[in-house]
């Protein structure tokens, strides 16, 4: 369980290192970032704390949240995300703590977790990529089809059949990419790859997990 910071996608663009390889990289607001609450085993049965991103007018907050941020002694936040620490890392965090992008100074590799772009409702060709059958010969209407949804036992469709249904819009984590480089006067962090989601969404980024167990 590894502190990580919310940000914000900003888009792509591209370079050409120094062997001439074009290298695709992504932009990510990472942070400022403020710890709006912090939760212990001995309060709430876990450990945690709460992050809170970018500022938010006041007349635009609820008033439950509004007493949430005053008992706090913090302004209104837009985005709210909570974080699973361990015993050791949860007593190095206060509530009011800034959490800035210099948390990620070091790390070579992070993960990035983001909500995918929704697609609506679409068959298993493209959901699932199901192959499509030769479009010659006798076949008739099931083109795109998913075919047979089982047999004569259980007489039903079991549970996690892959059908059409609603793709994309899935919490995504794309794990060990590259950090190109950090700008910490602007809170920006490119990494080599692609991120999920579209530009401006959230993501959350945290140090590499498997790097560091590799480490």
């Amino acid at each position: 369980m590894k502190l990580g910071l919310i940000g914000r996608k900003i888009g792509m663009t591209q370079l050409f290192n120094e062997n001439g390889n074009h290298v695709p990289l992504t932009v990510i607001q990472a942070g400022p970032c403020v710890v709006i609450q912090k939760k212990t085993t001995k309060s709430d049965r876990y450990n945690a704390i709460q992050l809170g991103f970018e500022e938010k007018k006041e007349k635009l907050t609820s008033k439950p949240l509004t007493g949430h941020f005053s008992k706090a002694g913090l302004k209104p936040k837009k985005i709210l995300m909570e974080m699973r620490l361990n015993d050791q890392d949860i007593e190095k965090y206060n509530v009011g703590d800034s959490i800035t992008i210099e948390k990620l100074e070091g790390c070579k590799f992070v993960d990035v977790t983001g909500t995918t772009k929704g697609r609506g409702f679409t068959g298993v060709a493209k959901r699932h990529g199901f192959q499509t059958p030769k479009k010659s010969h006798g076949t008739h209407d099931a083109f795109r089809h998913g075919g047979s949804l089982g047999s004569r036992f259980p007489q039903r469709v079991v549970p996690g059949r892959k059908m059409a249904g609603h793709y994309g819009n899935e919490r995504v984590t794309i794990q060990n990419l590259q950090v190109h480089s950090i700008r910490k006067d602007d809170h920006l962090i490119l990494v080599e790859g692609a991120v999920p989601g579209p530009n401006n969404s959230i993501v959350i980024i945290k140090p590499a997990l498997k790097k560091a167990v590799q480490a």
